[in-house]
């Protein structure tokens, strides 16, 4: 699998901030700068008109995925802001109650 299709994987994944005053921040990849470089939004501090440029070793990836974001990426769209939130808020909830949260 070439370094372009694992970033391209990485759309509309939920991360977590290891680094930098947001760490611990729950966020979803929007976006791929390059093969070092992802850009993160939470839909609050970071909206998706203007997301965190973050390096990849300082995020910490998860197993979830924040689907409604993924559609709207896939179609080329941006999704709004209430989107990523409810996706994350709803996400933050599951792994509460299934024990998946990662750390």
């Amino acid at each position: 699998m070439g370094v372009t299709r694992i970033l391209e994987t990485m759309l509309g994944k939920v991360v977590y901030s290891k680094n930098g005053r947001d760490k611990g921040t729950m966020f979803v990849v929007v976006g791929i700068v390059n093969k070092r470089l992802v850009l993160l939004a939470d839909g609050d501090l970071r909206k998706i008109e203007n997301p965190k440029i973050k390096n990849i070793k300082h995020v910490q990836l998860t197993r979830m995925k924040a689907d409604d974001v993924l559609a709207y990426l896939s179609r080329g769209e941006k999704p709004d802001n209430h989107i990523i939130r409810k996706n994350l808020k709803k996400l933050q909830e599951a792994a509460e109650t299934d024990g998946k949260e990662v750390w």
